[in-house]
């Protein structure tokens, strides 16, 4: 009964505040409602504190379509020229498309932050606030690989309602949420719920590791706020889990400390570095975990370290075991990307691992991957097959561009031509060129040299995916 006094106080504190505060981890903590009373509990003052700060975004963008003869839509010559004749009128024709999401003030400058899938590819962006006002948005920068975008309103040195960002780590399994946004283009809306899982990974974003949520969550809600009864910002709502296009009870959210890490970098840099280890792992299986002694599995076993590298320099050895990141558990090898994408480059993080002699310590630089050696990036051109591809020398720098994680030197395709032979043979971007005709390709000059070479049969052999592969041409 005491902690439920104290949510009480905390809802009360809401009506008579006048800017929003983070409260002390205590006071988050709820608990089930004991009588009629606690379940009349409203809340409209959580609302009334937080939905100013979410935002309507409208964008729209410039789109090439094909004209059509309406002719050839007549039955008649259809019946002759088939229903699959070729009915474009020469010339594209334009064609403004619009699309509406959600976004969340993060700073009351004007910093409002939205998914990147809202604003991708827009020629106008226009947020509409709490009180209808509208405003024309400027991107201060974008970041793919998480879904964040972060926008700047020019508010005339007024300062708006806004969020604070939350310690997502400090979000539990069972926490009461309101998932605030513009679902369908109806208006805001707040829908509550509670935390159904953290940690969830999945393919809608490279590097975040989900706040799962059974609030209502909906096309158009994409950018809008996940809050605690703290009225704290625990999160951007990115994706939902639905067969039908409709909230089926399992919402995604983007957890607010990845989001501090993406908006911190775009607003000071323009763009987002991430520390780079020079090492890899795999998960702690149960069998793992048996051999090792560990009372359960967790963690992440190094299975290869670059020599130079900061995890090198650190001391971390192959069949170390990965437990903790600065006193956070590291579950398995996407949560030490995510992990390792949460902090800054310039820094250290204290890495705790087990050997077999026991737990040790060490200090890992926070380091940007390193482009070495240097790209080269060429086309390749003349009479073979990988004519048309665009090739550079595979770094970590590349690598961490092209989205994965890659130790090996050699050459990767970064783009095709789709008129190239590269492209007609099947090859994509990302793909590593291992040998050609049986010779190991070292590196970009050495590929411009085995292809000068005339063949009468040439065998190329690459990886993708992990997975090696041969092509034969003759």
């Amino acid at each position: 009964m005491t902690q439920f006094r104290g949510l009480v106080l905390l809802f009360i504190s809401f009506m008579g505040a006048g800017c929003l505060s983070i409260p002390p981890a205590n006071a988050q903590q709820g608990v089930i409602p004991q009588s009629r009373e606690q379940i009349k509990l409203s809340y409209a003052p959580l609302v009334k504190k937080t939905a100013p700060a979410v935002v309507n975004v409208f964008t729209a963008k410039t789109v090439r379509t094909r004209r059509y003869a309406p002719l050839f839509d007549d039955p008649f010559f259809r019946k002759f020229f088939g229903d699959n004749v070729q009915r474009a009128i020469p010339g594209p024709e334009k064609k403004v498309q619009n699309s509406l999401g959600s976004g969340v003030i993060v700073d009351g400058r004007g910093l409002v932050v939205t998914n990147y899938h809202v604003i991708e590819g827009a020629d106008e962006i226009k947020v509409v606030l709490h009180d209808r006002r509208e405003f024309a948005a400027k991107v201060v920068g974008t970041d793919e690989r998480t879904d964040i975008a972060v926008l700047k309103l020019n508010t005339n040195d007024e300062i708006l309602p806004f969020l604070h960002l939350s310690d997502s780590d400090l979000v539990e399994v069972g926490d009461l949420v309101l998932a605030i946004g513009n679902p369908f283009g109806v208006g805001q809306t707040v829908t509550s719920g509670i935390v159904s899982a953290i940690a969830r990974q999945s393919n809608y974003s490279e590097f975040t590791s989900f706040i799962q949520t059974d609030a209502a969550i909906n096309p158009g809600n994409s950018g809008g706020a996940l809050v605690d009864v703290g009225g704290n910002l625990i999160g951007i709502n990115t994706a939902i889990f639905s067969k039908t296009g409709a909230s089926h009870g399992i919402g995604f959210a983007i957890p607010s400390n990845m989001v501090h890490r993406v908006v911190t970098s775009l607003v000071t840099s323009g763009n987002v570095v991430r520390p780079w280890l020079g090492a890899k792992g795999q998960a702690v299986t149960a069998d793992i975990a048996e051999n090792l002694g560990m009372p359960r599995p967790y963690g992440v076993m190094i299975t290869q370290v670059l020599k130079g590298g900061p995890a090198y320099r650190a001391g971390l050895k192959v069949g170390d075991v990965l437990l903790h990141i600065d006193g956070k558990e590291v579950r398995d090898a996407l949560d030490l990307r995510f992990r390792i994408a949460t902090l800054a480059v310039g820094g250290t993080a204290e890495f705790e691992v087990m050997r077999k002699d026991g737990k040790v310590k060490r200090t890992v630089s926070l380091e940007a991957p390193p482009e070495d050696p240097p790209r080269n990036e060429t086309l390749l051109q003349g009479h073979h097959p990988l004519q048309g591809a665009v090739v550079a020398n595979l770094s970590p720098k590349v690598a961490d561009e092209l989205g994965f994680e890659h130790e090996k030197t050699g050459v990767i395709v970064l783009a095709l031509d789709r008129k190239g032979g590269a492209a007609r043979l099947g090859f994509e971007r990302g793909d590593i060129v291992l040998q050609l005709n049986g010779v190991d390709v070292q590196s970009v000059k050495h590929l411009l040299s085995l292809v000068r070479e005339p063949a009468s049969t040439w065998i190329i052999r690459f990886e993708r995916n992990g997975q090696e592969s041969n092509i034969v041409i003759r």
